[in-house]
């Protein structure tokens, strides 16, 4: 029998999985305080936010407080509405994959979820990388790590296709904590002062990957386990497949060639989000999550070169 806790879970996943097409909506009020700035304002580096691949997340959408965040740090955040290719990702320094989608799949999200980047496009964007780039490739729970996984398998990541849970946390988002030894040590926890140091993160459901070379940043405990649904948004019940992920990795990063990758496996934790008929806060903007905004930064600082 699952217990309590599991149940809750499942009714929650389930619940924002029926509605996630159409009660998310931007918190475009949600504006924290920038205390240093990385760069004058529009003096930064110009960071892609892919929008050519039916993504779930764009910046004029559910990703506006993400790009009005760094564009509030000084980059030059432009939507990428291009196939990846030499010459489209010659335009900025910095890509931003959240949540990428194959056309099979964006009116169903059940499985199959085949790749949303040709072969041509994962060799573009693995070279440009490796010459000096910079991705931050983020893939929330089903369908996305399927869509991403082909991409991401170039860099040595290997995501989950499920829905990551931890049996034992309360239901809710997840919180990574440096004093539970879920949150790593990284450059990007201890940003480029004290008052930019990271000790807790949270997350909203997402996926877990594996990494080759990489340096984790948010860790799944031993206990930790993937719900592998046959048809998305289908009921969870005590039959619906799962597997194991103990030790696997919901945040990491890597370095290759000249270039720096940043992987995550939840996308709402950079979102700041109004959920539901009751427009819950969903992501930065939620009480939990009061150092993700800081996190973010620390992560694009990162991939700057600034860390």
């Amino acid at each position: 029998m699952l217990n309590k806790t599991v149940l809750v879970f499942l009714f929650t996943v389930c619940s924002l999985a029926v509605t996630a097409h159409a009660q998310q909506v931007p918190d475009t009020d949600f504006k924290p305080k920038i205390e240093k700035p990385a760069f004058a304002e529009g003096k930064g580096l110009v960071v892609l936010l892919d929008e050519a691949h039916f993504n779930f997340h764009t910046a004029g959408g559910r990703y506006q407080t993400f790009a009005d965040l760094l564009r509030r740090d000084g980059y030059v955040v432009n939507a990428s509405k291009e196939k990846f290719s030499k010459e489209s990702l010659a335009k900025g320094k910095i890509l931003v994959i959240a949540n990428a989608l194959n056309e099979s799949n964006k009116d169903d999200w059940s499985p199959p979820n085949p790749s949303a980047f040709t072969d041509e496009e994962v060799a573009a964007v693995r070279e440009w990388v490796n010459a000096g780039g910079a991705l931050l490739l983020i893939a929330d729970h089903l369908p996305f790590p399927g869509a991403a996984d082909k991409l991401a398998s170039a860099f040595g990541i290997r995501f989950n296709n499920g829905y990551a849970h931890e049996p034992k946390e309360a239901p809710g988002p997840l919180t990574f904590d440096l004093k539970k030894g879920s949150l790593l040590a990284h450059p990007i926890t201890q940003g480029r002062s004290a008052s930019e140091k990271i000790d807790s993160v949270a997350t909203f459901t997402g996926s877990a990957f594996q990494v080759d070379n990489g340096q984790p940043i948010l860790k799944f405990s031993d206990d930790a386990e993937a719900f592998m649904p046959k048809k998305f948004g289908e009921a969870f019940t005590k039959d619906t497949p799962k597997t194991s992920i103990k030790g696997w990795l919901q945040g990491a990063t890597l370095k290759v060639g000249k270039g720096r990758v940043a992987v995550f496996g939840e996308a709402a934790m950079f979102s700041a989000q109004l959920a539901g008929p009751n427009k819950a806060p969903m992501g930065m903007n939620a009480p939990i999550a009061n150092q993700n905004p800081q996190f973010l930064l620390n992560v694009m600082h990162w991939l700057s070169g600034l860390l």
